[in-house]
């Protein structure tokens, strides 16, 4: 990742792809400029800022396209420079041709995220704002959206900062104490201190705590559908989703490989997969899609465990469900084909928290999915909801919250004044790290790699 600079980058802002239209963005101290050389119409440099101007591109003996350019004139822009974006018609041929005839003007290719880097150093917003953006573009449901803009428009950026500047200003009486060691003087009140430190630690127990629901409205919930062969894993997932996405079959052992579809439940994106049939096989390949199934319930948040109820008794469901517990995986026991389940079976398991469908009827799948949701009960998420989405932000908070912890510890034994300090500087350095006030080159380039190339 190239480090701010003068240079013009530009890049294709939408899809890949054929589309009824596609927008360049350039951005750069000479992005109007270098447009203006490459533009049939007005002369853009001398357009207002956040107008739209209709026209032609292309090089002297060859138009490309009729296009709309928009002018954005620093510093009122994304990234706080110039910038421009031309809406051109979708074809690739034409964004091919666009982008090459801009490179041949000494422009060069944005690097992934490198808009929103700029915008970062150029003090658009913080990195915890910056990194909001790239959770809005990838939001899969309503919730993960409005927790992502909330983010994005400054709500936990306004907090942590809030709680850094407080302690700043403790900090600094605590070093001024320093200066004068010699003369025994107390500049910061210690009970002061102590009352300040255990409120951040109660709002950053209440941030923290809120990963959990944050990283489920944002990542989803992987969900297994296990069981033994024939159990109606394939059908169950088909009718979850509604569509016929696995092979159906009488043959033990038709699935072989994982087979995985995403829908939304009560605001939750649950990411179902189906998985080979477990049961001992001499058949090398099964036996590699059994031994996928058992990784994937490994690192499952839920597990759906199919039994089928026309052809087992309970002591098999004791048995499988003991290998279940043993996971430490959360689970919910489905007993399928209960259309052909003996009654003297279906006794036995009352009050036995199995849920009993039909997956090729379709019978109680709404009660099945009530039972899924209420393993991840949320609420639904306002504007201004603070929720902690980003693991990086989880341990950075956690981080905080351990050197405020040695600080308590410090004043509760009157630990000398430099020690205190020391304490308190790691922990103002881990909340400056989410924010991106205390930051390095490498974390940078680790962020700002996982976007779009064209954000």
């Amino acid at each position: 990742m190239h480090a701010l600079s003068d240079d013009t980058i530009i890049a294709l802002t939408t899809p890949q792809g054929i589309s009824a239209l596609a927008v360049i963005r350039l951005s750069g101290l000479d992005a109007i400029r270098i447009t203006d050389q490459v533009f049939t119409g007005k002369k853009l440099e001398a357009q207002p800022s956040h107008t739209v101007h209709l026209g032609t591109i292309g090089y002297p003996d060859k138009i490309l396209d009729e296009v709309l350019v928009t002018v954005f004139k620093s510093p009122h822009s994304f990234t706080k420079e110039n910038a421009v974006e031309i809406s051109c018609h979708g074809s690739p041929v034409i964004v091919r041709e666009i982008i090459k005839l801009f490179l041949q003007q000494g422009v060069r290719l944005a690097e992934p995220g490198e808009f929103t880097r700029r915008a970062f150093l150029n003090g658009r917003f913080d990195l915890a704002q910056a990194e909001a953006v790239a959770d809005l573009i990838h939001a899969e449901t309503d919730n993960a959206r409005q927790a992502a803009l909330n983010q994005m428009r400054g709500g936990f950026s306004k907090e942590i900062k809030h709680l850094r500047e407080e302690l700043i200003h403790f900090a600094s009486l605590i070093e001024l104490e320093l200066d004068f060691g010699e003369e025994d003087v107390e500049f910061a009140r210690r009970d002061d201190l102590k009352n300040l430190v255990q409120k951040i630690q109660q709002y950053l127990t209440r941030l923290i705590s809120s990963f959990d629901q944050g990283n489920v409205i944002k990542n989803g919930i992987p969900t297994v559908i296990a069981g033994k062969p024939n159990a109606g894993k394939s059908t169950l997932l088909n009718a979850l989703l509604n569509e016929e996405k696995a092979i159906v079959s009488d043959i033990p052992g038709t699935t072989r490989d994982v087979i995985e579809d995403e829908m939304v439940l009560g605001g939750i994106a649950f990411r179902f997969m189906d998985t080979a049939g477990l049961r001992d096989t001499n058949d090398a390949i099964e036996a590699i899609g059994v031994s996928r199934t058992r990784e994937r319930m490994e690192k499952a948040a839920l597990i759906l465990y199919l039994f089928d109820l026309s052809a087992t008794t309970v002591p098999e469901i004791q048995k499988e469900e003991a290998d279940l517990k043993a996971l430490g995986i959360p689970y919910i026991k489905v007993g399928n084909k209960v259309d052909a389940a003996p009654a003297p079976l279906l006794k036995q398991l009352e009050n036995q928290n199995f849920i009993c469908i039909s997956a090729a009827s379709h019978k109680n799948l709404e009660e099945l999915k009530d039972a899924i949701l209420k393993q991840f009960a949320i609420d639904a998420v306002k504007q201004g909801d603070v929720l902690v989405t980003n693991l990086r932000h989880y341990q950075k908070l956690t981080e905080t919250q351990a050197a405020l912890a040695r600080v308590l510890d410090g004043l509760n034994t009157d630990i000398t004044g430099d020690f205190l300090a020391m304490d308190i500087r790691q922990s103002l350095h881990h909340l400056g790290e989410i924010t991106g006030e205390i930051t390095s080159e490498d974390l940078l380039a680790n962020i700002f790699s996982k976007f779009c190339i064209g954000k």
